[in-house]
């Protein structure tokens, strides 16, 4: 897919032949042209020796957003240099409750996306220097992953598979973001023809689907879609597209069955249709993304890559976990830890922190109690204090945790094997 549309250049100046170059996609624009559909913008008008040249640009009726361009004008007939870009190019979703959802954990992990302007498509990150925050399209975050037009990318695991159909310029950096959360599956009505067809298996079994009268699915999977039914052996199928609510085709006669992304199955269930054993084609939730090529090649790439990575881990590692800390009785450090070891299901992470408590007692300072401090998951919370109440523990005190880096990030360690295969 074209990052943008064809744009023509024209020379103006008096005594000069008229010239036209078409700008190749490489090439980058130093002003941020708004897109509107067939109105042709001003001319920016460049003057040397030789003489004036005009630069007359106009947006396709398909466009969306048009990148930056530099141009080198050196004179007539002269070739236009493409300069090659040294930012990095970070997509985000640019609507939706994914685009929520990323820009959330961007926050959470004290990554600050600054946009001036809410109409604009790019934005950048105070905290990372030199990176370029471009919001697209789902589909166009996969797409300019894969082409290399940006460099990395958040976007939801389906329409990672849909878009990037298996590239292996694409490669997977974080897989589970915790938001996002869903599957695509197969959802067919649950009367008539298909009352007492409950699996997958049965569906493929059924004798009405023939060359002349396929099982019409209608979705926006065409790419997921095909390669699921092949597998599980559907040899009559005709798999179309649609606008809207997919699930009113079914009702409306205009398909046997939809695939669908489903979370909760609320919707399948209020337009009558219904899953069946077998028929989910993938899990899906959000995923960091990066072209293999740019984490290859361009070192600076791999090391925002790292940091993202680092605190993604760091703050979902974290997430519905809280510190608790306890004073406890005892004669020493070990008593202490071994009562939390042996008589509790909460040694920590590694082991419980066990420090001594100084109290003034006559006059004197001495030890008379230890604090000990462990990572306790929220459910479990209550019951983890009542077992350090039964093993001899007081003054309770709990906090949520924000994050929790490891010493080193398991899924760096896989990124850089992945990186070799």
């Amino acid at each position: 897919m074209a990052v943008a549309p064809p744009m023509t250049m024209q020379g103006g100046a008096a005594g000069l032949q008229h010239q036209q170059s078409v700008l190749p996609r490489s090439s980058y624009l130093g002003l941020q042209l708004a897109s509107q559909s067939g109105v042709a913008l001003p001319c920016v008008k460049f003057t040397s020796r030789s003489g004036s040249f005009n630069l007359r640009c106009q947006v396709s009726p398909s466009s969306t957003t048009l990148p930056h361009f530099n141009v080198d004008i050196s004179g007539p007939g002269k070739p236009l240099q493409s300069v090659e870009r040294t930012t990095i190019r970070l997509a985000l979703p640019s609507k939706g409750r994914m685009a929520e959802d990323s820009l959330g954990l961007m926050k959470d992990c004290e990554l600050s996306v600054r946009k001036l302007n809410p109409r604009q498509y790019i934005a950048d990150i105070s905290e990372l220097k030199n990176v370029e925050v471009w919001f697209q399209r789902a589909s166009d975050v996969v797409r300019k992953i894969k082409n290399g037009d940006v460099d990395m990318g958040i976007v939801g695991y389906d329409m990672l598979r849909e878009y990037g159909e298996d590239s292996e310029d694409l490669i997977v950096v974080h897989d589970a973001l915790q938001f996002g959360q869903c599957h695509l599956a197969i959802g067919i009505p649950n009367y008539g023809i298909f009352e007492n067809v409950n699996s997958l298996s049965e569906l493929a079994a059924m004798s009405l689907w023939t060359e002349d009268r396929p099982l019409r699915v209608v979705t926006g999977y065409t790419y997921l879609g095909k390669k699921f039914l092949e597998k599980h052996g559907f040899k009559h199928v005709q798999l179309s597209t649609a606008d809207g609510a997919l699930e009113a085709a079914p009702a409306m006669g205009t398909a046997d069955c939809i695939l669908d992304l489903v979370s909760s199955g609320t919707t399948l269930r209020e337009n009558n249709l219904k899953e069946i054993d077998g028929g989910a084609v993938l899990s899906s939730q959000g995923v960091f993304v990066a072209n293999k090529k740019a984490l290859l090649e361009r070192k600076e790439v791999l090391d925002v890559a790292h940091e993202m990575l680092e605190r993604f881990e760091a703050h979902l590692t974290a997430s519905g976990q809280f510190t608790v800390v306890a004073n406890m009785r005892g004669d020493s450090a070990d008593e202490v830890a071994d009562k939390i070891l042996n008589k509790t299901s909460y040694p920590g992470l590694q082991g419980p922190t066990v420090s001594p408590v100084y109290t003034k007692k006559g006059g004197k300072t001495e030890v008379a109690y230890y604090a000990i401090a462990i990572c306790v998951p929220k459910s479990q919370l209550y019951h983890a204090v009542r077992q350090l109440r039964k093993a001899g523990g007081c003054g309770v005190l709990v906090s949520p945790l924000t994050y929790i880096f490891d010493e080193e990030t398991p899924r760096y360690r896989q990124l850089l094997e992945n990186l070799k295969a």
